[in-house]
């Protein structure tokens, strides 16, 4: 029904709907402003506690221990938590909590203890404390301890009880020189008194009231002078009437004169069709710029039925924005609105949310000129129905730049995309949460630069379908398995792209995003994040990538220690280890990996290093502790063990009547008759001396050669003095002559001073070679090493019975000897 002028507007409200008073629990999530690892998280609600835990770790950040049967909290039963910085208890029974019981928690920033018993509201001193929740309990006044005074940083408070009916001038006053950002007061019951000024003592943005003002105008009219005095700016009022209260009066006459009030909601409230009409016009007359209506039930009273009548005004109307969320109609009739669209016609923001509306009404196409964002989510709208084929017009929205249509029930992509040239100066469409399928090919304009098309099952194919001017692009859970540079190419001006809760397993290192500013891959199959991808967007400044399945190893290891975290939004609470098992649940945060345990080069270097520097320790060490000289001796002891088996068999048939005989210059015949006979011959060793044991009468020469002969071994004492006798030299010739013949290791050299080679006489010539390649024992000057030289030389010449033929000792001569050996 249209007169000159004038317009129809239409609210089609054809399916009920239900909801929940949200009075309580209003307590913002500042989860991921404080908690820094959910490994710090103690979550133990439902747990049939009786008592507060106590067992916590002292780095719990965050703790939840509702719906549990805990009467009271004590300080002796609280845990010492410094880091301690969101606690809930609610639902949990609670009647008293201790003055000082939060005195070890100087951390806390968010406590919810709503949804209790308490009596009395409890002393609380937490200067960090940025929310407080003490709603729903059975406290009898809003009156604050004096300790509130304390909680300087308090941004939101949350009082709330069925037993306060009355609220007092001084209630309030310890917050008083508290700027609160948010004031929630009530339990949904009637206020029986208000003294006046008792909240124009506050200083506040945003009020919401869940108090029952039905038969109590005068309550409503004195809260209104004082919040006119707090200059609060945004007010909301919960179940404000109850189901049919019969409203008499103006309540809301006073918001003509409350010119700081901009933003007003009223929620979850029982509305007839009489105080909307009174409401309305007030809300003309006011200075409210942002009104919405959420959760309704609306009831129709007055005697005209439906119809309301609107007379012009003669002053602008401030509204800019107006929203109906939820909204139920009691008899499923339509209200029609006859008003001129003058009067809204700076109206730019519109919400039909939640109201079943099926066909949008043609004239709001048309007759709604300064209309920039429509949101019409929620409803039963699909192609036709949105753009009904009936309407006739010449323009649609001329102005509008945001269309939201997520949660109906649009289909054709080609359709839609086709429609919004219409819309001339079109920015963003949303379609999410529809059933949108890809049917042919789309024509967008080239002005639609936002698309979001999340929750539609579309998969890989979609971005063949999308503008190539688009610069934000929301694609979350749309069947989206693989990304690649050809779908990015498409794109060249894209700034923001949104692939959450996909099946992305990967990202190719070969992607690039020049423009690219914010990429949301939460919520997928990625295992790993290569360094490569990020580069190739160089102008990145959000990322969020949690919730996917990573492999804890050093794949990751640049993401944890050179990625600047500012620019992942959802860091740290949302990264988590899922592979290998050992680390399965591990907060990325917390897991370690170091430098040279992921670098190759680095590791190969280190190990170097660390190995010189331990050879040459060793090397300093060996040296210092003579290593040199026992490694002669062992070496030699080792040659004798494999070639004793060889000599055995030579020696099997061979008798002789000593162990060795002793060749030396009689110049060291000191050392000889003082330490070297005695020793040995101590030790059971026969030994044949030319000064005791040469035949008397016999010529030197065949005395010489019959002791050699007959002599398992012949012993030189090598000196300087040694290479100056002539005998010495007979002796030698013969020994070795022997030793040739038989085939084994018959010399035996004990070296008492150094001898070089070199310069030893010609006439010596064969025992330069000798030195060079046959076995000797040096004298050590050193008293300890002295033990291991007598123990090599006489496990090679002891014999069980001197008197006996030396033949089996000879057998076992190589398996007992300890020689070491030298060679030059």
């Amino acid at each position: 029904m249209l007169s000159q002028g004038t317009g129809v507007v239409v609210l089609l409200v054809i399916s009920l709907l239900t909801a929940d008073c949200i009075a309580t629990g209003m307590v913002d999530n500042r989860l991921g402003t404080c908690v820094t690892s959910r490994g710090r998280v103690a979550d133990l609600t439902y747990k049939n506690l009786t008592s507060f835990p106590f067992l916590l770790p002292n780095t719990t950040e965050y703790l939840d221990i509702s719906h549990n049967s805990i009467q009271s909290i004590t300080t002796q039963a609280f845990p010492r938590l410094p880091l301690l910085c969101f606690l809930k208890a609610t639902h949990c029974g609670l009647t008293y909590i201790s003055p000082s019981v939060f005195q070890h928690t100087p951390a806390l920033q968010v406590l919810d203890m709503s949804s209790n018993y308490l009596r009395i509201i409890p002393d609380i001193s937490l200067p960090q404390l940025s929310i407080l929740d003490l709603s729903d309990n059975l406290y009898e006044d809003y009156q604050l301890p004096e300790c509130f005074q304390n909680l300087t940083n308090l941004q939101v408070l949350s009082l709330g009880s069925k037993a306060a009916l009355s609220v007092h001038l001084n209630d309030f006053k310890p917050v008083m020189n508290i700027s609160l950002q948010h004031l929630l007061l009530g339990a949904g019951v009637r206020w029986q008194l208000y003294e006046s000024g008792a909240l124009g003592l506050l200083s506040m943005q945003k009020l919401t009231l869940f108090v029952n003002f039905c038969g109590h105008i005068s309550v409503l009219d004195n809260l209104f002078v004082d919040l006119n005095v707090t200059q609060v700016s945004a007010l909301k009022f919960i179940t404000m009437f109850s189901d049919n209260c019969n409203i008499t009066g103006d309540p809301f006459q006073n918001l003509k004169a409350m010119p700081y009030v901009r933003n007003l909601t009223i929620e979850h409230t029982w509305i007839n069709s009489s105080f909307l009409e009174i409401f309305l016009k007030n809300v003309w007359l006011s200075s409210i710029q942002d009104l919405s209506f959420v959760n309704i039930t609306y009831n129709e009273d007055t005697p005209d039925g439906l119809q309301f009548q609107f007379h012009p005004v003669n002053h602008s109307i401030s509204l800019r924005a107006v929203t109906f969320d939820r909204v139920i109609h009691y008899q499923y009739r339509y209200p029609i609105f006859n008003m001129s669209f003058d009067d809204v016609s700076n109206l730019n923001y519109v919400k039909f949310s939640g109201s079943g509306m099926n066909i949008l009404p043609c004239k709001i196409l048309t007759t709604l000129p300064t209309l920039e964002t429509l949101d019409v989510s929620d409803n039963l709208l699909s192609d036709l129905g949105f753009w009904w084929p009936s309407c006739s017009y010449t323009s649609v929205f001329p102005r509008l730049k945001h269309l939201l249509m997520s949660k109906n029930r649009f289909s054709s992509l080609s359709f839609i995309s086709g429609q919004t040239h219409e819309m001339k100066q079109l920015e963003s469409l949303d379609l999410s949460f529809n059933s949108i399928y890809l049917d042919k090919r789309c024509t967008w304009p080239r002005h639609l630069i936002e698309l979001n098309l999340g929750n539609n099952n579309l998969g890989n194919s979609v971005f063949e379908y999308l503008s190539p001017n688009l610069e934000r692009i929301y694609l979350s859970k749309t069947g989206i398995t693989a990304i690649t540079q050809e779908n990015l190419s498409r794109f060249p001006k894209l700034t923001h792209l949104r692939l959450s809760s996909n099946s992305i397993q990967a990202l190719p290192e070969q992607l690039n995003g020049p423009n690219l500013i914010s990429l949301d891959m939460d919520q997928n199959a990625i295992t790993t994040l290569s360094r490569h991808v990020l580069e190739g967007f160089p102008k990145l400044q959000f990322l969020k990538a949690g919730n996917n399945p990573f492999i804890c190893s050093c794949d990751l290891h640049w993401f944890l220690t050179d990625l600047n975290k500012s620019c992942l939004l959802d860091w740290p609470l949302d990264y988590l280890c899922s592979n290998p098992v050992k680390f399965a649940g591990l907060p990325l945060s917390e897991y370690k990996t170091s430098v040279i345990a992921c670098k190759t080069w680095l590791q190969a270097t280190v190990a170097f290093s660390v190995l010189l520097l331990v050879a040459t320790t060793l090397g300093v060490l060996f040296y210092q502790l003579d290593g040199v000289w026992y490694t002669k001796m062992l070496w030699v002891w080792i040659r004798v063990k494999r070639r004793g088996k060889k000599h055995s068999r030579l020696l099997k048939n061979k008798s002789f009547s000593y162990h060795a005989f002793i060749s030396y210059s009689h110049q060291d015949a000191n050392f000889v008759s003082s330490q070297l006979v005695p020793t040995l011959e101590n030790a059971g060793v026969s030994l044949c001396v030319h000064e005791r044991d040469f035949v008397p009468g016999d010529w030197i020469i065949d005395n010489i050669i019959n002791c050699v002969e007959s002599s398992y071994k012949t012993l030189f004492v090598l000196s300087k003095h040694f290479v100056q006798s002539e005998w010495c030299n007979y002796e030698l010739f013969f020994a070795q002559h022997r030793a040739i013949n038989i085939q084994q290791d018959y010399l035996v050299f004990i070296l008492l001073e150094p001898i070089p080679t070199d310069c030893l006489p010609k006439k010596f010539l064969r025992l330069r070679s000798l030195l060079r390649q046959q076995t000797y024992l040096e004298w050590p000057k050193d008293e300890r090493k002295r033990q291991v030289f007598w123990a090599s030389l006489k496990s090679m010449l002891r014999m069980a019975d001197k008197s006996v033929v030396l033949r089996d000792v000879a057998t076992d001569l190589a398996d007992t000897a300890t020689l070491l050996n030298h060679q030059f």
